[in-house]
């Protein structure tokens, strides 16, 4: 089929195959998978409003028995440079994060080797109590695997206890590529593809919602790309729990793969176009400033995307490899007007904050100074 008529089919409703999104991938014809990917994001969001969210990664240690070489950001655990977050450092950040408007803290960090369950449920106790209004999007599913290896427990058990100790939801993160011959080839020591859904699977069926995500451009091939999809669409059909994806471009500076040539921005863009058209069950695309900066990131919102990420108050795994891109509130405010679109603080249900909540947040953002990291203000 050609590129026209397999975007005339997925416009008229039908379900892309994986042929279908193979061809995609190897076209070049960008403009029209764009503005396909754009059509069928303004039939699932007809609002006039476009979304974003306020929240901070706390990566509460490096420390991590997994080998990633496209990671610049882990140390082994007999390193020098491993560090663990000391609780009121953490706690901290939150109290900042709020100050200025956040909902939720992104809470991440690597394959610890010496911590139990018992240490993760203390962590979100004290988090809940002194900050109950806070969603804690936390621990990954290569994270929560590890879990029930150092504790020897199963995934269900480890779910139930961190939900009932205040886990609010789960990031998407440490997929990678769903594809273990892709998994195989640049880690080591870390959950492989199956495991890492039905973490996801076992959390949904709980109840609870999380994001899907997808780093590319590195050691797969095209076809793996689509194969990643497909199994997160085969997981959504199951579970409905993904609220979103998100997809970004693998950064290869600082890391053991420097000498892969970086994936530009036609490559991000017509992945990120060409997974809203596969995607067909999952509610929202997410764009990636993170990783394109602010234009690319911008113009992502014309590729398929309805909502422009996270303010991001701190960010430190892809800054470690040598990306640095910060924007302040009021430049993501902008860029989603620009396009024509009312920007609306969302939370991690895609639900919309209160308006007197997002007031006090582009005010408190302001009083910051615009272009104003969190990195320069925890200085």
């Amino acid at each position: 089929m050609t590129t026209n008529s397999i975007l005339d089919k997925v416009l008229d409703g039908a379900r892309l195959s994986a042929s279908d999104g193979l061809a995609l991938l190897q076209s070049r014809d960008l403009a029209s998978i764009g503005r396909a990917a754009n059509s069928v994001a303004e039939r699932l969001h007809p609002e006039n409003y476009r979304t974003y969210n306020i929240d901070r990664n706390i990566n509460y240690t490096n420390v991590c028995t997994a080998v990633c070489d496209f990671c610049a950001f882990y140390r082994g655990p007999k390193s020098s440079e491993g560090y663990v977050l000391a609780r009121e450092e953490l706690l901290r950040k939150i109290e900042e994060t709020i100050a200025v408007g956040g909902n939720q803290i992104l809470l991440q960090g690597g394959l610890h080797p010496e911590y139990k369950l018992a240490w993760y449920e203390e962590l979100l106790r004290d988090i809940k109590n002194r900050f109950p209004q806070v969603n804690v999007h936390g621990f990954s599913p290569p994270e929560l695997h590890h879990f029930t290896k150092v504790s020897r427990l199963p995934i269900e058990e480890v779910l139930t206890r961190l939900r009932d100790a205040g886990l609010g939801s789960i990031p998407g993160g440490g997929a990678e590529i769903l594809v273990d011959r892709v998994r195989g080839a640049i880690t080591r020591g870390k959950v492989m593809t199956d495991d890492w859904l039905n973490v996801m699977r076992v959390w949904h069926q709980m109840g609870g919602v999380s994001t899907a995500t997808m780093m590319f451009g590195h050691v797969e091939t095209l076809a793996e790309r689509i194969e990643h999809l497909e199994r997160l669409r085969q997981l959504q059909d199951e579970t409905g729990g993904f609220t979103a994806f998100i997809g970004w471009t693998f950064q290869p500076d600082n890391t053991d793969m420097a000498d892969v040539p970086p994936a530009g921005s036609f490559e991000y863009l017509k992945t990120q176009a060409v997974a809203r058209l596969y995607l067909d069950n999952f509610p929202n695309i997410q764009s990636s400033w993170v990783t394109q900066g602010l234009r690319i990131g911008q113009l992502g919102m014309l590729f398929g995307a309805n909502d422009m990420g996270s303010l991001m108050l701190e960010e430190n795994v892809v800054a470690e490899a040598g990306t640095v891109h910060f924007l302040s509130l009021a430049d993501i405010r902008g860029a989603i007007e620009e396009l024509g679109f009312t920007p609306r603080q969302r939370n991690v249900r895609y639900e919309l904050v209160g308006e007197d909540a997002e007031r006090f947040a582009v005010e408190a953002n302001q009083r910051r100074g615009q272009g104003e990291s969190m990195l320069q203000i925890s200085s």
